[in-house]
C-alpha cells in the first residue's frame, strides 16, 4: 500500500494567500527553510492504479498536475481517482469536489452527516449524479472502497467519530457550546489493504484524543494526524486570529495536554503530523519547534511526501 501526501498544510494552505505573517513571509521569499505547502490531502493505493482520495482540498488541481500518479493515462477522458473519502465538510476538505465536476465517474464516499450537508447545499449539484455516485460510509463498521460501478480497489476502510467540530461555515452560534456539532461532522478513518494486512490511521482533525480514541491507536504501525497548530494560543499570540486551537476544534502539539504528551504511551510505530497551519514553527526547517517534535519521534508532512507499507 502506497500514500502520497498532495497537500499538508490546513486551510489557507502556507503560505496563505493574504498572511504577511512571519512564517508566510518567508516561504514567500523563498527561504529553503520553509517550504511552501497545498491544503490537506491524500491520495492511497493498493495497486498503484486505482487510486482512493482523502480529502478534496481546494488546491486539488495543481496537485494533481505535480504528481504524475495523478494524471489521466487512457483516453481523451481518464483519471487514476476511483473515490473520494471525506472525512469532514470542512472548505479546505470539499472545496476540490467543485474541481471533479466534469463528467468523470467516480465514488464520494463520507458519514450521512457530511452528505447531507452536501445535498444542502446546491452548488455541489454541479456533480452530475450521472456520474459521480454518493455513497454512505457507516460508522464503525469496515468498508471496503469501491470505485464507480462497485469496482473493488483493494481498500477498507473503517470511519469512526473523533472529537471535532462542525465545519465553520456551518456553525450556528445561538447552539450552545457544540456550535450545532453532531455526530459525523468529524471522523477518522483506519485504511486497510486486506491482502496484505497492512494499515494506517488519517485522523487530520482532532479536538482530544479521548479514551475510546486512544485504544483505538494503540499499537498502530502508522497515524498521520491533526498538526494544526503547536500551541494552542499561537494564532492569537501571533496577531493573526481570535481563536484557540481548541475553539477551532484542533489539538496542539505541545503542552501537558499536547498530541506529543497524549502519544507517548500508546506505542505508534510511525507518527506523522499533517493539516499543519501557516502560523504553526514546525513549518520551519530546523526550528526550536520543529528540532523538539523530531526529538520526540514525530514527522511533519510535507508535499510530495510518500509512505509506504
Amino acid at each position: 500500500m502506497q500514500i502520497l501526501v498532495l497537500g499538508s498544510a490546513a486551510g489557507g494552505g502556507f503560505p496563505q494567500w493574504n498572511c504577511n505573517g512571519p512564517n508566510s513571509r518567508r516561504a514567500r521569499e523563498g527561504d529553503p527553510k520553509a517550504q511552501p505547502r497545498t491544503q490537506s490531502s491524500i491520495a492511497v493505493t493498493a495497486d498503484g492504479r486505482h487510486w482512493a482520495l482523502f480529502n478534496a482540498s481546494p488546491d486539488l488541481r495543481q496537485q494533481f498536475s505535480a504528481n504524475p500518479q495523478m494524471h489521466p493515462r487512457e483516453g481523451l477522458r481518464d483519471t487514476p481517482v476511483s473515490c473520494v473519502v471525506l472525512t469532514n465538510a470542512d472548505v479546505d476538505h470539499v472545496a476540490g469536489l467543485l474541481t471533479m465536476r466534469e463528467s468523470q465517474p467516480y465514488a464520494i464516499w463520507a458519514s450521512k452527516r457530511v452528505h447531507d450537508v452536501l445535498a444542502a447545499n446546491s452548488i455541489f449539484n454541479v456533480l452530475n449524479p450521472e456520474f459521480v455516485e454518493r455513497r454512505e460510509l457507516p460508522l464503525g463498521k469496515p468498508q471496503p472502497l469501491q470505485g464507480p460501478g462497485g469496482t473493488p480497489i483493494g481498500l477498507t476502510v473503517e470511519a469512526f467519530p473523533v472529537p471535532g467540530k462542525v465545519a465553520l461555515w456551518l456553525e450556528k452560534l445561538d447552539a450552545g457550546p457544540g456550535f450545532g456539532t453532531q455526530e459525523g461532522d468529524t471522523i477518522g478513518v483506519k485504511v486497510e489493504q486486506p491482502h496484505s494486512g497492512a494499515r494506517f490511521f488519517y485522523i487530520p482533525g482532532c479536538a482530544e484524543l479521548d479514551q475510546p480514541l486512544a485504544k483505538r491507536l494503540k499499537g498502530a504501525a502508522l497515524v498521520l494526524f491533526d498538526g494544526t497548530l503547536y500551541e494552542d494560543d499561537e494564532m492569537i499570540a501571533a496577531g493573526l486570529g481570535s481563536k484557540t486551537g481548541k475553539r477551532m476544534g484542533h489539538m496542539s502539539m505541545a503542552g501537558r495536554k499536547g498530541t506529543i504528551a497524549a502519544f507517548a504511551e500508546l506505542g505508534v510505530g510511525r507518527r506523522v503530523f499533517i493539516h499543519i497551519n501557516n502560523t504553526n514553527p514546525v513549518l520551519i526547517e530546523g526550528s526550536p519547534e520543529r528540532r523538539s517534535v523530531e526529538a520526540h519521534g514525530w514527522e511533519v508532512a510535507y508535499d510530495g511526501m510518500t509512505l509506504e507499507l
